[in-house]
């Protein structure tokens, strides 16, 4: 009983330090959260698709986050938290190509997507 309750608080005060690491790992991008790259995705014939983008990890009013995701059909646009990104849009259904663009500096960096493939762009 006294052992398992011994690797019980370890494991808890564990848990504690690793908490407190990631915590200290994430940038507080504070009250502007989505200032950074510009994205934008482009479906000029009504196509289905779905967008996931990967960044640095940044505290979003107490959340940790690296990741976003939307899905939609046609055009949408937004910001991500930070000035780097792995975004990749795919080509979920529908008629024609799917566009994506990332922005940074005034500066489009774009790819493409017509089937199966998604469309990738690194801005770092």
């Amino acid at each position: 009983m006294k052992a398992s309750l011994i690797s019980v608080l370890a494991l808890s005060a564990a848990a504690v330090v690793a908490g407190a690491a990631s915590a200290q790992s994430a940038r507080e991008v504070g009250q502007d959260p989505y200032s950074g790259l510009h994205w934008s995705v482009v479906a000029p014939q009504g196509a289905s698709w779905a967008l996931e983008c990967g960044f640095r990890p940044v505290t979003i009013r107490g959340v940790h986050m690296n990741r976003i995701s939307h899905t939609g059909t046609g055009r949408m646009a937004g910001r991500l938290p930070g000035d780097n990104a792995r975004c990749k849009v795919t080509k979920t259904g529908g008629d024609g190509a799917v566009g994506l663009a990332v922005v940074k500096n005034g500066v489009a960096t774009a790819s493409g997507a017509n089937g199966e493939a998604p469309a990738v762009v690194n801005v770092f």
